[in-house]
């Protein structure tokens, strides 16, 4: 466990050992899988080189030259976050902190933020956590951040995400936060956390709970939405009445807390889970928003669903509840051209294909077209597929043009 602490990040605190782990079912828990490394979450081979280096006491430094060793093959900048995302102003050298990947919304990582209460052993940005400086996205330039939104009429939500904007105290956040609501197109504010699972005293006791949520008070006086983007992963981080009390004072802003988690091998694989957890979503007046599919990255052989099993634990569960909670979407793989969504698997001229349509995408053509793949019971994300029914390429797939240079868009099924 140590070993694989060192390759990816570890934290937890006392609010989720002491309230929600059950210690009589460890290791088996499913929220202690859900902080706590396990050994096999790593290739054997990694984890036995970083054990031996621990217990021959290997100096810091060669340390983190084998536990990068082993970051650099775990894909840590998936769906082109570096590359693709990131915005410029003008001519400028690219923004720090900015992702621009859909037309409607920009991301924003406030360098404050970048940690949280715990760490999710599944998490998609755990690069942000590990020390090394050319891995970890953030910035503070809040001005810089403004002046982009307001350039760019087309963007009407700005997302905080991080790690956990909740980290930050209200003196820090509204500083973030205050002058977007001068932005006349800007509609929404969302803010995405994990603190009603991992530290609801965020919201209840801490010193400045109360004037946090005035700050919230402020974005809705303001016009604008305020979108709580609220990350619960099982519904056991639902049982302690603080949380539910957390819930209700964030509620009682005028927020929207919109509930959402990816599918997770061992700690939320099965429709029961899930139907619990919406229906208790709804319960306490929050929206369920997305199942997500475990992308490509960190320890995702170990984590991830197949797609084909990942339907039918979505589609049991959404069966089982009620209209409320079926604004549900998914499951979604959030890959590089877009936010995928698999609508079902069917035959068409005696093929099996998996049906899906794209929620977002970076081309916004291709958002609401379905398109088919081959059914692959062991296909567990979206480069894992391969087209269907004769088609060479997906729709968003370039080929060239005759033997010109030129590219062109492929045909749309």
């Amino acid at each position: 466990m140590q070993a694989v602490a060192t390759v990816l990040p570890f934290r937890v605190n006392s609010y989720v050992v002491d309230e929600l782990i059950d210690w009589d079912a460890a290791p088996d828990d499913p929220i202690y899988r859900l902080v706590f490394p396990q050994a096999d979450m790593l290739p054997k081979e990694d984890v036995s080189r970083i054990a031996d280096l621990l217990s021959a006491g290997a100096k810091r430094k060669e340390l983190n030259e084998a536990a990068n060793e082993v970051r650099a093959q775990l894909n840590p900048h998936p769906a082109g976050q570096m590359d693709l995302n990131v915005p410029t102003l003008g001519n400028e050298e690219p923004i720090p902190g900015i992702q621009h990947k859909y037309n409607e919304t920009v991301l924003f990582f406030p360098k404050q933020g970048q940690t949280c209460h715990a760490y999710c052993t599944y998490c998609f940005r755990w690069a942000q956590f590990v020390g090394d400086a050319d891995l970890k996205f953030a910035s503070s330039e809040i001005d810089q951040m403004v002046e982009y939104v307001r350039s760019h009429p087309e963007v009407t939500s700005v997302l905080f995400t991080g790690g956990d904007p909740m980290i930050m105290g209200e003196g820090v956040i509204s500083r973030y936060i205050e002058p977007l609501l001068e932005i006349e197109h800007l509609e929404a504010i969302r803010i995405g956390t994990k603190a009603l699972g991992y530290w609801p005293q965020r919201f209840v006791t801490d010193p400045d709970a109360d004037d946090t949520l005035r700050l919230f008070e402020k974005v809705v006086e303001s016009g604008k939405n305020l979108a709580f983007m609220a990350h619960f992963s099982h519904p056991n981080e639902m049982a302690p009445d603080l949380v539910q009390e957390a819930v209700r004072r964030v509620r009682n802003t005028g927020a929207v807390i919109r509930t959402q988690a990816p599918l997770i091998r061992t700690i939320n694989d099965d429709p029961g889970t899930w139907e619990t957890m919406w229906r208790t979503h709804v319960r306490h007046g929050m929206v369920p928003y997305y199942m997500f599919i475990e992308r490509d990255t960190g320890p995702q052989d170990y984590f991830a669903v197949p797609l084909a099993e990942a339907y039918d634990i979505f589609r049991n569960a959404y069966q089982r509840v009620s209209g409320l909670a079926r604004t549900v979407r998914g499951p979604s793989m959030s890959a590089t051209p877009g936010k995928v969504c698999i609508d079902g698997v069917t035959e068409v001229a005696g093929q099996k294909v998996f049906v899906l349509h794209f929620i977002q995408a970076r081309d916004p053509e291709l958002v609401g077209r379905p398109f088919f793949a081959e059914y692959d019971e062991k296909a567990a994300w979206l480069f894992d597929l391969k087209p269907a029914l004769g088609a060479t390429h997906f729709p968003w797939e370039m080929v060239p043009e005759g033997g010109s240079d030129g590219l062109i868009d492929l045909p749309r099924l």
